[in-house]
């Protein structure tokens, strides 16, 4: 393993018990450059914390849930070597969690639902940073509130990367000479030092800010796939692993829908220059994937991705001919409604874009009043049922013959919205949601395999 100062972020399933968690101590003891630990909640624990944050319940349902995640806590605890060393820091967690998760006004108020969705990093790094020192490491469990601040937003916060960059230069750095600092994903503080999270998925994001703000030279990314596959392994079997990926690849494929990597975990990446690695805690000895600024290969076509549940909307009107201003009136409509438009087409009297649509969070915001106010300029048709594909790749616009290649193997499919040439990483396009299984298989025949 390289000596060049690293941080390991871990998932999900990659804390989700104690073997598990001796999996990724392993890990981090066998790589000297390891200095900074970032790990998520055990697996299962956030979903548990979303619910209490978000669903109305009976004080009954309130206490089961809390017991369950309070069960999954303990079974780590118990085969901890040292567990009295934890087992009162667990307690108070514990009693935070229901103390939050019986708030009267906790299903009204963001700053509380932060609070306790972020107690699930909490708890796993407390738990992860004892099964580290079973390793005979030096280890500390150190509350990334003090270094990583962020704005106000809770459930969606923005960094501040100035902040951050102090701070972990202040108190971050002096740690990691004697210890490895293990902590928090997904979890911030505002200027006031209330609690904020950075967003479902959002511990890539926040490893990756730490590597940038303390000039990381790697950042890992360990998780339950060996790489970044070519595809979603569900999706067809035929998918494989990818030994590399430039940064752009990468962020094209995070943005379209791959689940391996958080969209914004690249922005640090780019910005200093930082390799980052994508690999299994379960089989760390099968390598994985460099995500780097240049590959030593760039091939027109890479990977392809799917992303779910998208919502088309089309506005139409005759004024449009000729007129100058339509196009601004529509997008200031949408930004005001804090809508974040991905594919657009137009043609002469209207325009067509779609919506992404996670957990339909979209169809609840454009809602009544957002069409409403489009229809005093246009009229709105609004469609949902599509999945959107994408082929990431390389020198897309100027190598000849790619978007032939592509249009002629899916020829027996209704594509909806098509969108190329704005950039050389990708070609994406709008497809039925009952057709994009099939889609997505017979391109990665023709393009992979």
């Amino acid at each position: 393993m390289s000596k060049a100062l690293t941080i390991a972020k871990f998932g999900g399933t990659s804390v989700a018990n104690y073997a598990a968690m001796q999996n990724c101590a392993r890990i981090v003891a066998g790589n000297p450059g390891t200095r900074i630990v970032v790990v998520s909640a055990a697996a299962g624990i956030t979903n548990h914390l979303v619910d209490l944050a978000h669903k109305a319940m009976t004080q009954e349902q309130v206490g089961e849930v809390c017991q369950a995640i309070a069960d999954i806590e303990f079974k780590i605890l118990n085969e901890l070597k040292a567990k009295d060393s934890v087992a009162a820091k667990l307690d108070d967690l514990l009693e935070e969690v229901k103390k939050l998760a019986f708030h009267e006004e906790i299903l009204h108020r963001a700053d509380l639902k932060d609070q306790l969705l972020s107690m699930g990093e909490r708890m796993s790094s407390l738990m992860f940073s004892a099964v580290l020192a079973e390793q005979d490491v030096a280890t500390m469990n150190f509350d990334v509130r003090k270094v990583l601040r962020t704005d106000s937003e809770f459930g969606a916060a923005a960094p501040q990367l100035d902040a951050i960059a102090e701070n972990a230069q202040a108190l971050l750095k002096p740690e990691i000479e004697n210890a490895i600092v293990v902590t928090q994903g997904f979890v911030g503080a505002d200027e006031e030092g209330r609690t904020t999270t950075l967003g479902r998925g959002g511990s890539d994001f926040t490893a990756a800010l730490l590597a940038e703000a303390i000039g990381a030279e790697v950042c890992e990314i360990w998780t339950d796939v060996t790489g970044v596959y070519t595809t979603d392994p569900r999706i067809t079997a035929a998918a494989h692993p990818l030994p590399e990926l430039s940064f752009e690849e990468a962020a094209e494929m995070a943005t379209f829908g791959a689940k391996v990597l958080h969209p914004a975990t690249m922005e640090p990446a780019v910005r200093k220059d930082i390799k980052v690695f994508v690999g299994s805690s379960k089989e760390p000895e099968k390598g994985g994937t460099w995500i780097v600024k240049d590959c030593e290969n760039e091939p027109p076509f890479r990977a392809l991705t799917r992303r779910k549940e998208q919502v088309m909307v089309t506005v139409k009107t005759p004024k449009m001919m000729y007129a100058q201003g339509f196009l601004q009136q529509v997008f200031a409509i949408i930004a005001k409604h804090k809508l974040s438009v991905d594919l657009v087409t137009t043609s002469e009297i209207s325009v067509s874009f779609t919506l992404d649509n996670p957990a339909n969070s979209v169809a609840q915001r454009l809602n009544r009043e957002t069409i409403a106010e489009l229809e005093t300029i246009c009229d709105v048709t609004v469609e949902h049922g599509f999945d959107l594909v994408t082929v990431v790749g390389n020198h897309m616009q100027t190598s000849k013959g790619v978007s032939s290649r592509i249009f002629a193997a899916v020829s027996d499919y209704n594509l909806r919205m098509i969108c190329f040439g704005a950039n050389p990483h990708n070609i994406s396009f709008l497809v039925n949601e009952s057709d994009s299984t099939e889609i997505v298989t017979v391109l990665h025949k023709e393009l992979f395999e």
